[in-house]
């Protein structure tokens, strides 16, 4: 049985007036002593609350012995059972007097916590707004003045809802808190022809609504409402469509109704219109980048409402306003919800409406430190418990606490501390700590000092660099004021950072480019100021990589990923970028939007891998099995999404489905940035199957006018760009056969028609899409195809003449001293003897070329140190290349990448010097290449 109030008493407030209290004991004698003297010492620290003790006495003895929980309820399913017009308004007077009552001495009392009493009161102005609002719509239909309405459509408003905001919204009402409401309906309900007659009809109950919430009468109150939250109060009426709401939001909405929204919800009429309203405005809230002008907004409102309220001055308990003051509520909840809009579009568990619940999931996801947010914590639970105690006292909505002695020292009472002096001193500190904890977060830093004049001395032609750096003042991304103020204090630090780079003068040159293809620098540059490791990240890839530099001015969005706490930690493995990637993809609203999420997801995460590279974070090969990665979540995510699109016309896949096999790079987890995916599509159909859909399709048909689709979702030129480039030219006779095959044809083509060459190339083919059961036959068919016994003279004959045509066809690029990929003893040539030694003793599974050569030396097929001297040149020209093509478009060529680009080269390969790199690149791909041409001469 659940216990009482009475016996869950765990403290009480010190008296403050003796003789009052002495006589509201004696009024409550018969109660348990700890009852008696909870409400006695209550009474005697707020007159309100006494009075009310005198007015309820019957009922209170009933609640004091009955469970908080219970007895609150009882209330609530009276206001709900109130059916009668007339008597609603005394009903919930009564039960809000009696609410406060029980609240209170449940607070007072130690029974419960602030949660459960913010909760209380909120569910008891939700409980008091949706009965009052059906009802009053029930009686306009009753009057035939909501046409085309019925009884039935009152039970949730007809179509009007109530959104609660701030506090309430949050289920975070304080004891005397106002109720922030915004009045809409949903327009669709309603015959368009009836909509000027049914807006007449809202605008009517929302006033009765307002008045019979606020007008005081002898049964007191029930909440002060407040409708100034919705769009343009000034000149809107106090109810609005939906449609109209939603449209002045997209297009005038401005920082401050995307930080009331975060708490918005539905609390009565039609809630489930409610919720689809807001979630058609979660774009608007949520925004898609990083949104760190949102802290200059944020400070703004800040100052203006300090200002505003006479609270610019120093922090002192007398007189201090406990909610806007300085160190107060309000800085808390800023800095919460200031950080739940810069980061909530990517970061989905942050939108929470609770301020503490919002303040856990920052620090739980390391963008708060744990410390700072226990600490604030208990600050705001210090704070609301303080503030519910001032408008006890008196029932009024205030926030500021006494300026008199008397006033100080009967609020310390009430707060249960032991004295005034101790009150006053815990309570400075706290509001010195919180204010020390936020405001460096809003206000901005002074600006920087300029240079010094010998800092320009790095350029090699020093007015040269000034007029580049003048001339970016007429950059798009500089249009605004708003933007060419948040750069002046950005600029000499750049200009700092420009100087200690290895290569000042490319720096400058990759960052020009950089902000040139910006279109709108206030976002860009607002993250910058607030993450300062930013500039030396860009300018570190403005000096070294300038292909990165590019790609960075082409999505400058990426930037954003790299404040996420685990950036430079380690990169994940395919299955957890899977479950990424799937939660970003979650809940897009069409399958366009799927697409773009896509390419975001994946330019963000090359980035990420690039920076990772250009830092030394992770090794090349850590890279390429990263990017791999990458292509292999990326894909398997979208498939389900491709089929999804497809069947709505066509049907579900007929027969077992299709998988994709990744091939060469792909498929052996040795992608760079700017790999192709080489892809062959297998599907399991009978001959006879076709899909059922509106327009259905034959097996063979379906299959390849999927792999189609596939194509164009990774290749399709969208807002985001591109996910990848395909190749498709390794699948059954290339070019000429089909984009799609089934797996009976597969293995036929393998097993009788196949060159030499594609049973080459399925010696690195790795299954990476499709339903499971499929991919598990497929691979049993590679399996097969690579184990069958192959002629090792024909085998390696064969190897020999695809060898000289590669060198034929690749002539020119393998003369080019820095070639990495053709040319005897290169990559490509390397390659082709390992998958060539795979191929003679049918062996499966390997798939990187250089696990190969480890089990060819392991069988002697390959002398050790031949075999080590080609894993070691392998590793170090896939080095070379993994950094090239981050950093440039064009084949390597260190005297125009400059020093930062050279140096990169350098220590990815372990060479001492640019010329002796390049020497020693040469007398390996020649000692190379005499082991792979006696190796392919003898069966």
């Amino acid at each position: 049985m659940t216990q009482s109030l009475a016996d869950r008493i765990t403290r009480s407030p010190r008296p403050h007036d003796p003789a009052h209290a002495a006589a509201l004991a004696a009024r409550f004698s018969d109660l348990p002593a700890p009852a008696c003297d909870l409400i006695a010492a209550t009474g005697s620290c707020s007159g309100y609350l006494g009075l009310l003790a005198e007015r309820e006495t019957e009922w209170l003895r009933e609640a004091v012995a009955t469970a908080p929980e219970d007895a609150f309820e009882a209330l609530l399913a009276e206001i709900r059972a109130e059916e009668n017009p007339s008597a609603l308004s005394d009903t919930l007077r009564r039960a809000k007097r009696r609410g406060a009552l029980l609240i209170a001495l449940a607070d007072l009392g130690g029974v419960w916590q602030l949660g459960e009493v913010t909760d209380a009161l909120t569910r008891l102005a939700d409980t008091a707004v949706h009965t009052a609002l059906i009802r009053l719509v029930a009686t306009e239909i009753e009057r035939g003045k909501l046409p085309g309405c019925t009884a039935e459509d009152a039970a949730d408003g007809a179509g009007l809802f109530a959104l609660a905001m701030g506090k309430m919204g949050a289920g975070e009402l304080n004891y005397s808190s106002d109720i922030d409401l915004v009045m809409l309906f949903d327009e669709t309900r309603h015959d368009p022809e009836l909509y000027g007659e049914v807006r007449r009809s809202f605008i009517r109950v929302t006033q009765r609504l307002v008045k019979l919430l606020s007008e005081r009468t002898g049964e007191g109150y029930v909440f002060r409402t407040d409708l100034r939250l919705r769009p343009d109060p000034s000149s809107t009426p106090v109810v609005i469509a939906a449609e109209a709401a939603e449209q002045y939001y997209e297009s005038l909405g401005r920082t401050w109704e995307r930080a009331a929204y975060i708490k918005a919800r539905p609390c009565g009429g039609d809630r489930a219109a409610g919720g689809e309203f807001l979630s058609r405005l979660r774009p608007f809230i949520w925004r898609r980048h990083l949104d760190y002008a949102a802290i200059e907004d944020a400070y703004d409102m800040l100052v203006r409402i300090r200002s505003h309220k006479g609270l610019a001055g120093p922090i002192e308990v007398p007189g201090h306003n406990l909610k806007l003051g300085r160190g107060g509520i309000r800085e808390i909840e800023f800095f919460t919800q200031t950080r739940q809009l810069i980061l909530g579009g990517r970061n989905p568990q942050l939108r929470d409406r609770r301020t503490l619940h919002a303040l856990a999931a920052l620090a739980a996801e390391g963008w708060v430190e744990k410390s700072t947010a226990e600490t604030l914590t208990r600050a705001y639970v210090d704070f609301r418990t303080i503030e519910h105690r001032l408008q006890m006292l008196d029932d009024a909505q205030t926030h500021r606490m006494p300026t008199t002695r008397e006033g100080l020292e009967r609020l310390a009472c009430f707060a249960g501390a032991p004295d005034c002096e101790s009150f006053q001193s815990e309570l400075l500190g706290t509001l010195e700590t919180v204010h020390a904890l936020t405001e460096p977060f809003f206000a901005p830093e002074a600006p920087p000092e300029a240079p010094a004049p010998s800092v320009w001395e790095v350029f090699s032609d020093p007015e040269r660099a000034r007029g580049i750096m003048s001339d970016w003042q007429r950059l798009p991304a500089l249009r605004t004021s708003r933007a060419r103020g948040i750069f002046r204090r950005l600029e000499p630090e750049l200009l700092r950072r420009m100087a200690k780079a290895h290569d000042a003068d490319e720096a400058l040159r990759s960052l020009d480019a950089f902000l040139a293809r910006i279109p709108a620098g206030v976002q860009l540059f607002s993250l910058m100021e607030a993450n300062p490791p930013l500039l030396d990240l860009l300018v570190d890839i403005c000096g070294t990589t300038p292909e990165l530099a590019r790609y960075l001015g082409s999505n400058p969005g990426v930037l954003d990923a790299v404040i996420n706490p685990d950036f430079f930690g380690p990169l994940e493995t395919s299955r957890t970028l899977f479950l990424d990637i799937t939660g970003a993809l979650e809940g897009a609203e069409d399958y366009e939007t799927v697409l773009n999420r896509a390419r975001i997801w994946m330019k963000e995460h090359h980035f990420r891998i690039g920076v990772h590279l250009l830092r030394g974070l992770s090794e090349p090969d850590e890279a390429a099995a990263a990017y791999s990665a990458v292509a292999e979540a990326v894909l398997d995510a979208i498939l389900p999404h491709v089929v999804d699109h497809f069947a709505e016309r066509h049907g579900r896949p007929p027969g077992r489905g299709a998988a994709v096999l990744a091939m060469g790079k792909f498929g052996s987890r040795e992608m760079t940035v700017s790999s192709d995916l080489d892809l062959i599509v297998i599907y399991d159909a009978d001959d006879g199957d076709s899909s059922e859909g509106r327009r259905p399709l034959s097996a063979s048909a379906y299959y390849a006018r999927l792999t189609q689709a596939v194509i164009s979702a990774l290749t399709a030129p969208m807002t985001d760009g591109i996910l990848y480039k395909v190749d498709m030219r390794l699948r059954p006779s290339g070019r000429q056969g089909p984009v799609a095959t089934s797996l009976t044809a597969f293995r036929k083509y393998q097993e009788s028609e196949a060159w030499t060459w594609e049973h080459l190339a399925l010696t690195r083919a790795r299954l990476v899409a499709g339903r499971q059961e499929l991919r598990r036959r497929v691979e049993a068919a590679v399996r097969e195809i690579l184990a069958r016994p192959h002629d090792p003279e024909k085998t390696l004959a064969d190897a020999r003449d695809m060898r000289r045509r590669l060198a034929e066809a690749n002539e020119k690029e393998a003369a080019f001293p820095w070639a990495t990929k053709h040319g005897p003893g290169r990559m490509m040539d390397i390659e082709l003897l390992a998958q060539t030694g795979v191929l003679v003793h049918g062996l499966t599974g390997l798939r990187r070329p250089q696990r190969m050569l480890d089990r060819l030396v392991k069988l002697g097929w390959i002398g050790k140190e031949d075999g080590a001297r080609l894993g070691r040149s392998l590793d170090r020209l896939a080095a070379l290349q993994q950094v090239a093509r981050l950093a440039s478009d064009r084949p390597i060529d260190p005297e125009e990448g400059g020093e930062g680009y050279t140096q990169l080269l350098l220590r990815v390969t372990g060479g001492q010097d640019i010329e002796s790199l390049r020497e020693d690149l040469a007398a390996e791909a020649a000692a190379c290449d005499a082991i792979i041409t006696a190796r392919l001469a003898k069966a």
